[in-house]
């Protein structure tokens, strides 16, 4: 099959690849028809996240159509519709249990790797490093699914591809950072990053009771978006002092709930933004988390910061006594996907929410998987208006 594969820096590639086949009882595999380009296979792109080998497949957005059940898998059939939670969670564990699929304790293989970094591992994850698992992503023809009977979500015949491919990461992703706030009604919230999963929180906050939504960012694309679908207000941080934009904006009081949609490689022309990029070019560093530490300055007293952007090694220079001093909130982590899937397939369908949810607005670039390194090269440089690709095996 052909597949899109990891092999180095800035350097992914379409190749042949053996066929996934069913491993485990419990397995599935299915024909991809839909996968995407997601802002975190970025950090994979650029170099960022460790325990990447030469030849990995990528990808952990991705649906499409059963071809290959292994026989414990009752709740599906050969030829149905699926979409994939880019989380791989068992079901049974004491995290599953508990509605925390992301932090499953049964699906990631090199957990040992994981728990030398973070004290314990998260679950295994579609295509993102071998300490997540090692497992082969879904910007291929063919994945195999573990764990088939807890995991992908059944998609209605009458819903396009494009219409639910969304539920496998960035719409969850958006819904629980704006859950993760706790917005109570007439809340500002602000809005690091209008990327896909920014955009996202923008709307969820919306659905959650936010007054006001305040959307960050330099791409104008990206800044008229969330004008334009969601009614945010908007701050171009290329053209103004993010930081005093905000204070006008809410009285001095800062915005009630605070959401960094950017994670490690952050952008910014401030001395602390320049100081992370030094840093991290000489190896220094792990991460640039400017967004960061202008969300916690900017958060209200007693706010809350909710972190869906990913972050991956040891931060510097967080102002903690900041947010010490201010009694913030914090509330982070991978999406339990598996726990939003089906009410948002619900606002997507209409189902008891009236009107439906379309979040097709967000694509724009749909091309073949054999253009993926091009698709890369555009979306890490934000070319041609890029906010969301969508590959076509």
């Amino acid at each position: 099959m052909k597949a899109i594969c990891w092999r180095g820096k800035h350097d992914v590639r379409v190749e042949d690849t053996p066929d996934p086949k069913i491993l485990n009882p419990r397995d599935a595999v299915i024909r991809v028809t839909s996968t995407a380009i997601c802002g975190s296979d970025l950090h994979l792109y650029n170099g960022m996240i460790p325990t990447m080998k030469s030849g990995d497949i990528l990808g952990h957005e991705f649906m499409g159509e059963v071809v290959e059940l292994g026989d414990e898998v009752h709740n599906l059939s050969v030829g149905d519709r699926v979409v994939a939670p880019f989380t791989i969670a068992c079901g049974a564990c004491f995290f599953c249990q508990r509605d925390l699929w992301s932090l499953c304790d049964n699906s990631n293989p090199n957990a040992h790797i994981a728990k030398k970094l973070y004290g314990h591992s998260a679950s295994g994850l579609f295509g993102y490093s071998h300490m997540l698992g090692g497992y082969a992503g879904g910007q291929a023809e063919y994945v195999r699914i573990p764990y088939a009977d807890v995991g992908p979500c059944k998609v209605p015949d009458h819903l396009s591809d494009e219409q639910v491919l969304v539920l496998s990461d960035i719409l969850p992703t958006g819904y629980m950072a704006a859950e993760n706030c706790q917005i109570e009604p007439g809340d500002t919230v602000a809005v690091w990053g209008c990327g896909p999963v920014g955009q996202f929180a923008i709307q969820s906050a919306r659905w959650l009771g936010a007054e006001r939504v305040i959307a960050i960012d330099q791409v104008p694309e990206r800044l008229e978006m969330a004008r334009r679908h969601t009614g945010a207000e908007t701050i171009n941080f290329a053209e103004a002092d993010v930081a005093s934009e905000l204070d006008a904006m809410t009285g001095g009081m800062g915005p009630d709930r605070c959401i960094d949609a950017v994670g490690l490689e952050s952008h910014g022309e401030s001395i602390d933004a320049i100081y992370d990029r030094v840093k991290q070019s000489v190896f220094l560093a792990t991460d640039r988390i400017h967004a960061l530490r202008q969300a916690i300055y900017a958060c209200r007293k007693g706010g809350t910061v909710s972190m869906p952007g990913v972050y991956g090694g040891f931060l510097d220079k967080v102002p903690l006594g900041a947010a010490f001093s201010k009694g913030l909130k914090f509330a982070m982590g991978q999406t339990h996907v598996h726990r939003y899937m089906q009410p948002l397939l619900e606002r997507i369908t209409g189902d008891g929410n009236g009107g439906g949810f379309d979040p097709t607005f967000l694509i724009t670039h749909r091309v073949p998987l054999r253009d993926a390194p091009d698709a890369y090269r555009m979306f890490n440089e934000q070319k041609g208006e890029c906010i969301k690709v969508v590959l076509q095996p």
